[in-house]
């Protein structure tokens, strides 16, 4: 079994940046695809962000694109999302998830392990 825990979510201003990490445990990380999920009061979870097992591809929601980066350090079996230019539209408590294909992080349902979420709030 693989633990996730996300921390660094909190209150930005509009126009702001944020640095989430997540933190692994369990199974060896190298083996998992990391990415980031998201869900807004009232609205189904979402894909954010993907990187691959080598931190070599990654893969991001038109709606993120150019504001968010992710990124991992296998040493240290963490990975990360920085958030720049947030917009209130970014409040969401975010998930960290661990699952070695890549494919199937455009389908929720198919994700292997999640964390238990890490909220961002993004005033105007």
């Amino acid at each position: 079994q693989v633990q996730l825990v996300e921390s660094g979510g909190g209150l930005v201003q509009a126009g702001g940046s944020l640095k989430l990490s997540c933190a692994t445990s369990g199974r060896a990380f190298v083996i998992y695809a990391m990415g980031w999920f998201r869900q807004a009061p009232g609205k189904d979870r979402e894909f954010v962000a993907v990187i691959s097992q080598s931190g070599a591809t990654t893969d991001y929601a038109d709606s993120v694109k150019g504001r968010f980066t992710i990124s991992r350090d296998n040493a240290r079996s963490t990975v990360y999302l920085q958030m720049n230019s947030l917009e209130p539209e970014d409040t969401a408590v975010y998930y960290c998830a661990a699952d070695p294909t890549i494919s199937d992080y455009y389908k929720s349902g198919r994700i292997n392990y999640w964390g238990k979420g890490t909220l961002v709030t993004v005033s105007a």
